[in-house]
């Protein structure tokens, strides 16, 4: 009898043990929840996302006409890059090449770069000229103007608009949750594990801003600055190599003159090198005067 009731003791204890446990999981998977929820309430994401990991992305998913329609209410002008692609005949090239800098610069555009090549049959010179969109069509007639002959003349056109606005909307988007994010981490984080979630997502989120950022400020300069991409060339027309040189009156003359200081020269320097045997000679062309005397 003894025995039977330690066994039940025992049996008693193990369950009591058991339900204290599950008990106390179920009281922390409870507060994880809370805390989860406080998050999806305060950044406005869907009941679907798994705390402070899930981001944005799924934010999309879950409301892509939701977005659409912030889109569709931003009024945007239209956003077009325009480039060209020019090549012509001049008379001259240097002449031409000024004269197409000073029609740039006088509708505030510059020089990108330049890269010049001169052969015996042909001068040429590429360079990019950077120009406002509103002036791009009268600085390339301008440019095309002052040719002899158009060898040829592109221009594309490309509509970025449907991507900046696309682009800014995501942009507000992320900047309005990731307030929410400092929000949560100022006021609602009350464990480490809160605080390392909420520091995760707000870097990420951090990232993709300055990404989205970058391409507005890219497609930005693209739009508002045209591209001129322009060929000026002259031919040369080759001539013909003598098959000897001769010397004209002027340079037999300097030539002589060069001879002639050269005999000078090689002569005073001579005297310098044979000085003991001129006091020799003196002094017996002396000594012989004297005895004749």
């Amino acid at each position: 009898m003894k025995t039977k009731k330690v066994k039940i003791s025992r049996i008693i204890a193990v369950t009591g043990v058991v339900l204290l446990s599950y008990s106390c999981s179920k009281m922390e998977n409870k507060y994880r929840m809370e805390t989860e929820n406080i998050m999806v309430e305060e950044t406005g994401e869907t009941s679907g996302l798994s705390g402070v990991k899930q981001g944005i992305e799924e934010k999309s998913e879950a409301e892509p006409n939701a977005r659409q329609t912030e889109k569709d209410n931003v009024d945007f002008e239209l956003k077009i890059i325009k480039e060209a692609n020019c090549r012509i005949k001049v008379v001259n090239v240097e002449e031409a090449t000024l004269l197409a800098k000073k029609i740039a610069t006088k509708y505030k555009g510059y020089i990108s770069d330049q890269r010049f090549t001169n052969t015996n049959y042909s001068k040429e010179n590429r360079f990019t000229i950077k120009i406002p969109q509103n002036d791009f069509d009268t600085v390339l007639d301008s440019i095309c103007g002052i040719a002899e002959f158009v060898e040829f003349k592109n221009i594309s056109t490309i509509d970025v608009t449907e991507e900046y606005i696309d682009i800014t909307s995501r942009l507000k988007t992320k900047f309005e949750v990731k307030q929410r994010y400092e929000t949560i981490l100022k006021n609602k984080a009350k464990t480490v594990e809160d605080v390392l979630m909420a520091e995760e997502k707000l870097s990420k989120l951090q990232e993709e801003i300055e990404s989205a950022q970058g391409r507005l400020n890219y497609l930005g300069n693209k739009v508002v600055y045209s591209t001129i991409q322009l060929d000026i060339y002259e031919t040369i027309i080759p001539k013909e190599q003598p098959e000897g040189y001769i010397l004209g009156f002027f340079d037999k003359a300097k030539k002589g003159l060069s001879f002639g200081w050269a005999v000078i020269e090689t002569l005073t320097l001579s005297l310098f090198y044979i000085w003991p045997l001129l006091i020799i000679g003196i002094l017996v062309f002396a000594y012989f005067k004297w005895s004749r005397k």
